[in-house]
């Protein structure tokens, strides 16, 4: 039994002895089967392109050259042993022994088939059966081993990792790196973080934690740089200290072993110097303090005083008599004059125990050097109406009065005024509004009254 033959025309299959027709699979008697050397000759002499010319071959010749080379198998012979003609796929190659396009396998037996004209580049470069011999340790690989062993080969030349231009074979270079590389990484020995090699020495003149001697010299093994400043505060017993007292003005300076003798030596002292230093703050409270009352005075000509507890500051009126209420002092106006309200909740003089009496009286100021004397600008009272405005019109009471420029409560007041100086006195209404009209609408609501006072300045004193 032969194998079939490369033309479909001409193959024949065989099993087990009997042959079929390669069509209709039909038996065949071979002994009717034979050689026609006249219609053989003239299909080798057929003209043909290589069957690989769409890829580029650009040969073209008789058909017997395609297949059978010259003086291998003669003109007619058989295929021995199948007895098949010469051109059955056993006999010699002529061209496709040669084209570069015929595809053959990898002659390594790596599997791999491929053109002609590519095995060279594949047997050099990518057969994974290739013998290769390293440049750099001789070692002799596959392919596949070498691809493995590129990149890893101890012997290899290779520069430093960290940048600092020393080349190396690769087998050296893990000890470089550890104990020779000037860029290796190294934990400083004092505050534990990390710097490149060739700069921890200057990172030690300013490394926090790096030991240093006492400046004082006071024995104690080293400091920490860092903690000198605490050291010479708190436990160096050579340091120079001031005296605890030196906010009460003690200037005194000594070492802290000899502080605890001066203390006790300038007891009295001391304690004449927190006095004096007592007296000098209490000073600068009041003045704080009085500044800070002339700063929360109003400065827009009106007052409104708020009267709360009302009903209780009226009984203790009526148990007092000329039991005096005094407002928060206002001004008329910036850098203006300085006025202030005083109320008697059971009346004064013609209206005592009967009326709510009302007054205002001029105080010295800041800015009186700087205004007009005497104070002559008409003066308004209100009583407020504290009804709702959506159920009723308020019905303030309003009383309103030019100063009198010959009363001495007008004039310039002086700095310190005795209790018995006229210019004490307030001037306005005894008779304000009697209790019984207090109680007719809403004046005390909440228990408490509004009395507001009101001073009209000209524009000309404003400008």
């Amino acid at each position: 039994c032969s194998p079939a033959p490369s033309d479909p025309e001409l193959s024949v299959s065989c099993s087990e002895g009997v042959f079929k027709c390669p069509e209709d699979q039909l038996p065949l008697d071979y002994a009717k089967i034979y050689p026609d050397p006249e219609l053989e000759a003239q299909v080798l002499s057929l003209a043909i392109r290589c069957i690989h010319s769409e890829e580029g071959c650009r040969w073209s010749g008789l058909i017997k050259h395609l297949q059978v080379g010259p003086g291998r198998i003669g003109r007619g012979a058989k295929c021995v042993p199948h007895g098949l003609p010469h051109h059955h796929p056993c006999a010699p190659q002529a061209h496709l022994g040669t084209c570069s396009f015929n595809v053959i396998p990898c002659p390594n037996r790596c599997s791999a088939k491929l053109s002609r004209r590519d095995l060279p580049d594949h047997i050099q470069h990518g057969c994974p059966k290739r013998r290769v011999k390293c440049e750099f340790c001789a070692s002799d690989f596959t392919g596949e081993a070498f691809e493995g062993h590129q990149g890893t080969c101890p012997q290899e030349s290779v520069y430093c990792e960290n940048k600092c231009g020393a080349r190396m074979m690769r087998r050296l270079l893990s000890q470089h790196a550890l104990s020779e590389c000037p860029k290796r990484t190294q934990p400083c020995t004092y505050c534990s973080k990390e710097f490149v090699f060739d700069t921890i020495q200057n990172h030690q003149y300013q490394c926090p934690r790096y030991p240093v001697p006492c400046p004082n010299q006071c024995g104690t093994p080293s400091i920490a740089r860092e903690d000198v400043t605490t050291h010479l505060k708190e436990s160096c017993n050579t340091a120079m200290l001031l005296c605890p007292f030196k906010e009460a003005g003690c200037k005194h300076r000594c070492p802290k072993l000899a502080m605890g003798r001066h203390l006790e030596e300038s007891t009295k002292t001391h304690l004449g110097m927190v006095c004096a230093l007592v007296s000098r703050q209490r000073q600068e409270i009041l003045e704080l303090r009085r500044e800070l009352e002339e700063l929360s005075v109003s400065s827009e000509g009106t007052l409104i005083w708020k009267i709360a507890d009302y009903a209780r500051k009226l009984q203790e009126s009526k148990a007092r008599s000329n039991y005096e209420f005094f407002s928060p002092p206002f001004y008329t106006h910036k850098y203006g004059y300085k006025l202030q309200v005083s109320a008697f909740l059971n009346g004064n003089g013609s209206g005592e125990s009967s009326h709510l009496s009302v007054y205002i009286r001029v105080l010295p100021g800041e800015y009186d050097n700087l205004l007009e004397w005497p104070f002559s600008y008409r003066v308004t009272f209100s009583l407020l109406d504290q009804s709702d405005p959506s159920l009723s019109k308020p019905q303030h009471i309003t009383e309103t009065f030019h100063p009198d420029p010959n009363w001495k409560n007008f004039q310039k007041p002086p700095a310190i005024r005795s209790s018995l100086d006229e210019s004490t006195l307030g001037f306005g209404y005894p008779k304000f509004i009697s209790h019984e009209d207090i109680r007719k609408r809403n004046y005390v609501r909440d228990n408490a009254i509004y009395i507001k006072a009101s001073v009209e300045i000209p524009q000309k004193i404003l400008a």
